[in-house]
């Protein structure tokens, strides 16, 4: 099932190069889970997950699967409405963990292989209410989680590249907007800059909010890095040393505080 890209973020302007097509979004979830159920075997479930403070991988393993089931419950009820999310009932422990996650996560696959990605569902994005949404969503909250599990099992792997540079996209346009003036004063810029792929965004603050452009442009705070590297450092999982930054780093921490809460 192939359909044209799709960007979320009713703030971003610039035209959208990043999106994925909708069979892309099931590979990358199905070879994601692989990796993540990898690496959560090999670390134990009662390791700890160093970038989910608190978290041991059997609670890293039972939220991603949580997060499968609210997906594929969507999908599966082609529900306009907005369906709470839920921790399956007794889930079991131990080394049954893993495939019980593989498991969900096979099942969300096929409910969404047979989905028109185009179909009306509740989401929590009001620009997308498409069943696209959870295509995309999936496969970006799998492939950081598995980084997630690496890191447990210390042994870690970039993101693909195309997948990373929509992530940093989903993020930037989406999710960031939504913390406003906190993440980016009025009247500051931040750009942030692929280096192995396409993918370049400047974040404007204002009164109204923050507003994202897909543009080449100077910012008072920049961060250049590959794909991967930006991915992971908007979602706190890397520190400021792993990609290359230049301006105002103050402003950069006080926008990596405000979204990694």
């Amino acid at each position: 099932m192939t359909t044209a890209p799709h960007v979320l973020g009713t703030r971003a302007k610039g035209k959208p190069v990043f999106a994925l097509e909708s069979d892309q979004y099931l590979t990358a979830i199905a070879r994601e889970s692989k990796a993540l159920a990898e690496a959560a075997a090999g670390a134990g479930p009662s390791a700890r997950v160093p970038s989910c403070p608190g978290w041991t991988v059997s609670d890293l393993i039972v939220h991603c699967a949580s997060g499968d089931l609210w997906a594929r419950t969507i999908i599966e009820r082609r529900t306009t409405e907005r369906v709470p999310i839920e921790l399956p009932e007794k889930p079991p422990t131990g080394e049954a963990l893993v495939p019980w996650f593989l498991e969900g996560a096979h099942a969300l696959i096929d409910a969404l292989s047979k989905t028109d990605p185009s179909t009306s569902v509740w989401t929590f994005s009001p620009a997308d209410r498409t069943a696209q949404f959870w295509f995309r969503r999936r496969a970006h909250e799998t492939s950081i989680h598995r980084f997630d599990a690496q890191l447990a099992a210390e042994t870690t792997a970039p993101i693909d590249a195309p997948l990373a540079a929509d992530g940093v996209d989903e993020f930037l346009t989406f999710f960031a907007p939504r913390w406003g003036k906190d993440a980016v004063g009025v009247g500051e810029t931040l750009h942030f800059h692929c280096t192995d792929i396409e993918g370049e965004w400047l974040l404007l603050g204002s009164d109204d909010g923050v507003t994202v452009t897909r543009e080449h442009a100077k910012g008072d705070a920049a961060a250049r890095g590959s794909a991967s590297d930006l991915m992971l450092f908007v979602w706190g999982r890397v520190p400021a040393s792993q990609v290359e930054v230049f301006g105002d780093g103050d402003l950069l921490n006080r926008f990596t505080a405000a979204i990694n809460v």
